[in-house]
């Protein structure tokens, strides 16, 4: 054959443009499933109490959801007050394994409810009011996250938590497909062991505090854990349709905490590599005092070379990220970061780093509480090293 008339030879498919048909595939035909696997009620002393939870392996898992009901009793003749973090706080600690035995969600109660409402642009689980909340009665009316702010009797409570798999609904980055033998998962969650603390007690990690050393009491009533899968996915002959990019990512939320703060000086919170970082949450708990700003210079993103990305006062931080993202503030003391419209890939930029300037620390139990959200690579997970500060 005359080589000038052979034929060009064929390009490989784009990956992304596989793993994007796959996707919109799956979208199109699989079953949205919401099926509750844990339904038993904790037993004995409940703060405190780590509950490991079966996961079923089926279909491709999107999300967990998390109901907790129950009653808070008074102890003595107190008063039990919410803290600035209130219900957030049931849950001391969120921990997902998946099936490599590796721990994707090793994370607060706090940081898992702020980050589904961050996600959301919108308070996760909240009811807003309109202007037909009387005319047809369209508004918050039934408890799906409620409780009561001063309790000085008997007062039921409701508290919802989403544990995340893929990104979304619609971007399953991080998804994992469950129809497997021979692995198995894990959720574990612990109730808080600091649920009720004592008047003049650091109350930044409780749910209630007291108004005198008398403690209260946490009864449980309904505990149940939904499940929410794709199933039913589309075939070939070769076997399910499977978006192995989305698969090959893990979706991860982790914390860690900064002491030894130093006033004046940039106390810095290091970002890791081989890792995309979509939002960081950052609580200045200064030794009990979550203040509305006040004790805080500025925060600034710095790249390798010091080049300031952003520096805001913690007020302009609160409208770009907050009042801008979610029409909201968060509570006292937390501050967030949105990243995830232009993520902080650091294979891209390097080293990275979120510093604080505070202008006040109280004592040497100040620290930062840090909440990261990220996306990795599965197989580079391992070489990435440690969060700063585990």
């Amino acid at each position: 054959m005359n080589p000038a008339i052979q034929p060009a030879a064929q390009s490989a498919p784009d990956p992304k443009a596989v793993n994007l048909m796959a996707r919109q595939a799956i979208l199109a035909s699989a079953v949205d499933m919401w099926l509750p696997i844990y339904t038993t009620l904790p037993t004995g002393t409940i703060p405190g109490q780590v509950i490991n939870i079966p996961v079923r392996n089926v279909g491709l898992i999107k999300r967990f959801v998390i109901r907790i009901r129950g009653t808070v009793v008074q102890g003595a003749a107190e008063t039990q007050t919410l803290t600035q973090f209130g219900l957030a706080n049931v849950l001391s600690n969120i921990t997902f394994t998946d099936l490599n035995n590796q721990v994707r969600i090793n994370t607060t109660g706090w940081h898992a409810h702020y980050c589904a409402t961050a996600r959301r642009q919108a308070a996760f689980g909240a009811a807003f009011t309109n202007d037909q909340a009387l005319l047809t009665k369209i508004g918050s009316n039934f408890p799906v996250i409620s409780g009561t702010n001063a309790v000085t009797t008997i007062q039921p409570f409701t508290m919802y938590y989403e544990v995340p798999v893929s990104y979304g609904d619609f971007d399953l980055r991080g998804g994992i497909y469950a129809n497997v033998v021979n692995a198995t998962m894990n959720l574990q969650i612990t109730f808080n062991p600091s649920f009720f603390v004592a008047t003049g007690a650091n109350a930044t990690g409780a749910v209630y505090q007291s108004s005198t050393a008398q403690l209260g009491i946490l009864a449980l009533t309904d505990f149940r854990v939904y499940q929410n899968f794709l199933d039913q996915l589309p075939m070939t002959q070769q076997g399910p349709v499977l978006p192995l990019l989305d698969l090959s990512h893990a979706y991860m939320l982790q914390n860690t905490a900064f002491a030894g703060l130093t006033v004046g000086n940039d106390n810095p919170i290091p970002y890791a590599n081989f890792r995309q970082f979509l939002s960081t949450f950052v609580v200045y708990d200064n030794a009990g005092v979550l203040n509305l700003g006040t004790d805080i210079n500025y925060f600034a993103l710095q790249s390798a070379n010091f080049t300031n990305i952003f520096k805001f006062d913690p007020f302009t931080s609160k409208l770009v990220n907050e009042r801008e993202i979610i029409q909201d503030d968060f509570p006292a003391g937390m501050y967030y970061f949105d990243t995830r419209r232009k993520p902080l890939i650091t294979t891209q930029y390097g080293n990275m780093q979120l510093v604080m300037n505070p202008i006040t620390v109280t004592g040497a139990s100040s620290q930062m509480l840090v909440g990261f959200e990220m996306l990795s690579l599965i197989n580079q997970v391992a070489n990435a090293g440690s969060l700063p500060g585990t």
